[in-house]
Parts: C-alpha cells; sequence; structure tokens
C-alpha cells in the first residue's frame, strides 16, 4: 500500500472512498461538516434516522453523497468527543481500516488525522496510523496455495492534515510509521515463520541480509567461534539438535561521535523450543516457534532504527538455536560452566532462555554499553501474572525502567515494572553449582529476571518478558511484533535526548535529560 499526506478539502477529493470522523450526539468533525454543507445536510440526516449514531469505532459507508465527487464516504463513529484520547484514536483506525478492507475501494482520503487527540500533535497522529493501519493489513499467507481474497488492501491511502504548513510534520509522521510498520513485519514474518523453515541459520542469513541491505555490519558466529568465545551454557541447549547455533551481531553507528557507547539489544531465538529431556506436553506445541519472537523483535526494531537513520550507536545480539532432545541432550541435574565462569546446575531443560541469555548479556559487556535490553518470550509464569496485555519489566535502573514504560505508554504498547529484589535470590540456590536455572513456581517470572540480573551487573540493563504479548492463539493466531514500537521510541527518546530535541509528549528534551540525571542521583 502507498501512503501519502496532504492537505485539502475533503468535498474536493476525487477519490474512491473519502473518510470522516462523527461524534457521538450528532456532532460533526470539520471534514465531515464540510461534506455534510455541500450535500444540504445529507450527513446529518442520515444520523438523524440513526443509520449511525456515532458510537466509538461505528462506522458506515455512504455511496453517491449528493454534489460530492467522490464514489464513497465513510463515517466513522469517534463517542463522546470529552472521551476522546490516544487510545480512542487508535481504535477509530483500526476500525476504519477493517471497514475500507470489506470495500472495493483501491484509493482513499483519511480525514482522522485531523481529528484533535489532546497532548498530541499532527506527526504522532499520522504515525500511529500508518502503524496501525499497517497492522490491519497485514497477512502472512505465503505457505497458501490459493491467497485470501476475503480482504482487500487499497493501492493507495492519503492522509490529510488541517493546514498546509503541517505538511512537513506530516511527512515526518509517515516517514516514521513506515520505519516502524516495516520493522513490525519483518518481527511478525519471522515470528509466523515455522521452524522447520526459520531455523538458526535462517536467521543468521536473514540478518545478514537485512545489515547488508542499509549498509550495516554483520558478523554471524557458528559453532567453532561459540565454542572459542566459552558459551558452554548457549552450546548446552544447542548440543540436542541436529540444527547448529548461531550469533548473530549486528552494528549500526548513527551517532555523531563514532566513540559514543551504544545500547545493545539481545534476543532470545529458540527456533523451536520442544524443552528438551523436559519435553513439553503436546497440546500448542506448534507455537513454540514463537519462541524465537524476542530474537524477530530486536531484529525488527534494528531495520527500523537503520530505516529512520537514527543518531545513535546500535548492537542487537541474538543467540539462536534450537531446543531439542536426543541423545546427545542437556539433562536435568547437568552443570554448565557460563562464559561468565558462573556455573549453572540445570533443574528444568524447559528453562533454556536464559541459558542462551546468560552467555549473549556477559558478551554484551565487550561492547561497554550505554544500556543493554534483552528480550525474550521467557516464562509461562509471565502470563499468568499478567495475562496478555502487558510485557513484564525488569531493571536494575530505576531511571531505565521508567524511560521504557514511559516509552510503551506512548506508542500503546504497554509494559508492567515488576520487583526485582534480592529476596527472590534465594530460591536459585544449589548445593552443587553457583545457582539453580529455575526457582520453584513462586514467582517464576521474576526469579527468571533474577537469574538473568547475575550476568548483567556491569551496566544498566533491562529485561522485557513477552511471553504474553509476542503472539495471540486461536483465530487471530500470529505474532504481534511487540515490543517494536516500545523499543523504537524508547531508541528515539535517547536519540532525542543526545540531540538535544524537543519530546514529542510534551515538555522540552532537555527537561527529561534533567529528569532523567536526577533519578540516577
Amino acid at each position: 500500500m502507498e501512503f501519502n499526506i496532504k492537505s485539502g478539502s475533503p468535498e474536493k477529493q476525487r477519490v474512491e472512498c473519502v473518510i470522516v470522523g462523527v461524534y457521538e450526539s450528532r456532532k460533526l468533525t470539520l471534514a465531515a461538516d464540510l461534506l455534510d454543507r455541500i450535500s444540504n445536510g445529507f450527513i446529518s440526516e442520515v444520523m438523524r434516522h440513526g443509520d449511525m449514531e456515532g458510537k466509538l469505532g461505528s462506522t458506515l459507508v455512504l455511496h453517491s453523497v449528493p454534489h460530492t465527487v467522490c464514489q464513497r464516504v465513510m463515517l466513522v463513529g469517534l463517542g463522546k468527543e470529552r472521551d476522546f484520547r490516544a487510545k480512542e484514536y487508535r481504535e477509530v483506525i483500526r476500525a476504519s481500516s477493517k471497514a475500507l478492507a470489506s470495500t472495493s475501494a483501491l484509493e482513499a482520503v483519511s480525514y482522522l488525522s485531523e481529528v484533535l487527540v489532546k497532548k498530541h500533535d499532527v506527526e504522532w497522529m499520522v504515525e500511529q496510523a500508518v502503524v496501525v493501519t499497517m497492522d490491519v493489513f497485514y497477512r502472512f499467507d505465503m505457505f497458501k496455495s490459493k491467497k485470501d481474497e476475503a480482504t482487500r488492501e487499497p493501492r493507495k491511502l492519503t492522509l490529510a492534515v488541517p493546514r498546509r504548513n503541517q505538511l512537513v510534520e506530516g511527512e515526518k509522521g509517515l516517514s516514521r510509521g513506515l520505519a516502524i510498520g516495516n520493522g513490525m513485519k519483518l518481527a511478525k514474518d519471522l515470528g509466523n515463520l515455522p521452524g522447520n523453515v526459520c531455523t538458526p541459520s535462517y536467521l543468521g542469513q536473514q540478518a545478514a541480509d537485512l545489515a547488508a541491505h542499509f549498509g550495516a555490519k554483520a558478523e554471524i558466529f557458528g559453532p567453532e567461534e561459540i565454542v572459542t568465545l566459552g558459551m558452554q551454557s548457549f552450546l548446552a541447549v544447542a548440543k540436542g539438535s541436529v540444527e547448529e547455533p548461531r550469533l548473530l551481531v549486528l552494528h549500526y553507528h548513527g551517532a555523531k561521535d563514532a566513540q559514543d557507547r551504544p545500547i545493545v539489544l539481545v534476543g532470545k531465538g529458540i527456533t523451536f523450543d520442544s524443552g528438551g529431556i523436559s519435553l513439553k506436553p503436546g497440546e500448542a506445541m506448534d507455537e513454540m516457534k514463537y519462541d524465537m519472537c524476542g530474537a524477530a523483535t530486536v531484529l525488527g526494531t534494528f531495520r527500523a532504527v537503520l530505516e529512520m537513520k537514527l543518531p545513535i550507536n546500535l548492537v542487537v545480539v541474538v543467540p539462536t538455536c534450537e531446543n531439542m532432545p536426543n541423545g546427545n541432550a542437556l539433562k536435568p541435574g547437568d552443570i554448565v560452566t557460563s562464559m561468565s565462569g558462573q556455573t549453572i546446575e540445570v533443574l528444568n531443560t524447559d528453562a533454556e532462555g536464559r541459558l542462551i541469555l546468560c552467555d549473549a548479556l556477559t558478551y554484551a559487556e565487550r561492547f561497554n554499553p550505554a544500556t543493554v535490553i534483552d528480550v525474550a518470550t521467557l516464562t509461562g509464569a509471565c502470563i499468568i501474572a499478567l495475562g496478555h496485555i502487558a510485557t513484564a519489566l525488569y531493571s536494575n535502573q530505576e531511571h531505565l525502567a521508567r524511560e521504557l514504560l514511559a516509552a510503551g505508554d506512548e506508542v500503546a504498547d504497554r509494559a508492567w515494572h515488576m520487583p526485582l529484589w534480592d529476596d527472590y535470590q534465594e530460591q536459585l540456590k544449589s548445593p552443587f553449582a553457583d545457582m539453580a536455572n529455575i526457582g520453584g513456581r513462586p514467582g517464576g517470572s521474576i526469579t527468571a529476571a533474577c537469574f538473568l540480573s547475575r550476568f548483567a551487573k556491569a551496566y544498566d540493563w533491562a529485561h522485557l518478558d513477552i511471553a504474553g504479548t509476542a503472539w495471540k492463539g486461536g483465530k487471530d493466531k500470529g505474532a504481534t511484533a511487540r515490543p517494536v514500537p516500545l523499543l523504537v521510541q524508547f531508541l528515539q527518546d535517547r536519540a532525542d535526548i543526545a540531540m538535544g530535541n524537543v519530546v514529542r509528549r510534551g515538555r522540552p528534551r532537555r527537561e527529561l535529560s534533567e529528569a532523567v540525571d536526577d533519578e540516577q542521583d
């Protein structure tokens, strides 16, 4: 789909569909009112008859509206004007996109980006419109012999801004939205691929291709190099599979000062998780192809950053392998030595993600990072705690947690700050090694984060457990690409801090930088 930005009156749009908003209580937005006037009250009459009451997310497509030059006018309900916020804005964009997909219109102009959303500017509104629209029209049908024709993707969607002097602002939002949307698409595609296609070597090739396409640097390490690095914990998980492990390391240097300390993103890349010798139950085991969604999201974030050309230095580290049960597989009771030198008693081979991440976190030290964030579908306990709404957030720095929470709130990719108290470390004690790889059922997501924290003491670190948010099951089964929006917004905020720009959430970036410094004190 092609996206465009323009400024112009809705009654002059000679297209197949014009999209406008209407509030409850029969109140029309400016664009809807202009169409109503030229059509001699046609839209008002429709609302008086009750065919469109303006309820949030409701839609009505009108054909041949008098005296207009467009084929269709789509009315989208905005709900109560006093309650219209960012959440409602995204909902109406989603509703209008779904309704547009059910028509045969190949070109449309949307005036929903002209609707006032408190505390948000045109750039944000355009960005979110693009991201949500791309999400609605995403399809993963590469393995279907017959493509699904139930929904039709328009050829062109134009987003209207209120004034001509806001076109530049709108174009910036469009550029950001496309970058985020493309990053999310990559993350979804990788997540949705079956395990017999998306193997560690395949993931390595995709990472190399991504870096080459944007002129970034990629290092793809095989088993021999991983052995040389001393990643025995990572290798212990991989040895039960015929698929060889890979360590992917991608570098982007966008900061003006090449010596600026990078931000490092670490993504869990278990391309299929059978549980190993601690075999999982068969029900829904097919969904364990999603156990590499941490890797998929950091690669998707990397793509978005490259496309946006953010002025930051970024490193992405992905340990990737399968967790399978063969004669060589890791066994309960085995003791492995991590890259850090700490020893781990393996009580459950299905707690394998932390065994590959711990070595990746140790590896990240060599970059002298400003911040390290790992992303992983780590624990079922996280789903019990938070369901499928919020990502679990852990951090060894309060200011870092606040930054990530604020970024998630800004883009509706929310996280919840979980405790990382030393009290929970007691559950990881082992009589035979420095630690056990599980701490029992109580607080399972917390003890998993506590385990990782032992390998992240050299830098500011955060852990995002996305087990509940990385994919959906049931009829809407598929990868969600969360938390790509959160991570991109966090990185944009960090770039703005470095550049001294104005924060898009409403206060000068200089003040945010000072607030962060205060929190560090």
